[in-house]
């Protein structure tokens, strides 16, 4: 009966990872905690983008550092240039500024995004 159990569990376990696996954009969060700053935190997730996905234009109640982890992501920040970024390259996208990130290479490309955010606002605002 436990064999049975194990192998429903893998199966169960194996589904959800395909799931997983096929979202284009997956964000995991990882760390959010107060900071000295008065009414202000620091967030910090790692997004998963698959081959030519786009993370449409939005902006965030604080600054972001975007740090490549691995791939090749396209930014485009509101009144710049689109900058082409690689694993191990970082962006500094200030308060409020719209942007978007694609993935222009050929595999996965991921970032950790790290916020310093006011707290209790969203910390995605999708472009209007």
């Amino acid at each position: 009966m436990k064999m049975i159990q194990a192998i429903a569990l893998a199966l169960v376990l194996g589904g959800a990872a395909t799931a997983h696996a096929e979202q284009p954009i997956q964000r995991t969060d990882l760390i959010k905690s107060d900071i000295d700053v008065p009414g202000h935190e620091v967030v910090q997730v790692r997004v998963d983008l698959a081959p030519g996905v786009l993370a449409p234009n939005h902006s965030h109640p604080g600054e972001e550092v975007a740090f490549v982890i691995e791939g090749t992501l396209e930014y485009q920040l509101e009144g710049r240039k689109p900058l082409t970024l690689n694993a191990g390259q970082s962006l500094f996208i200030p308060s409020g500024v719209l942007h978007s990130a694609k993935n222009v290479g050929n595999g996965k490309a991921s970032e950790l995004a790290t916020y310093i955010v006011r707290k209790g606002v969203p910390l995605v605002v999708p472009a209007k």
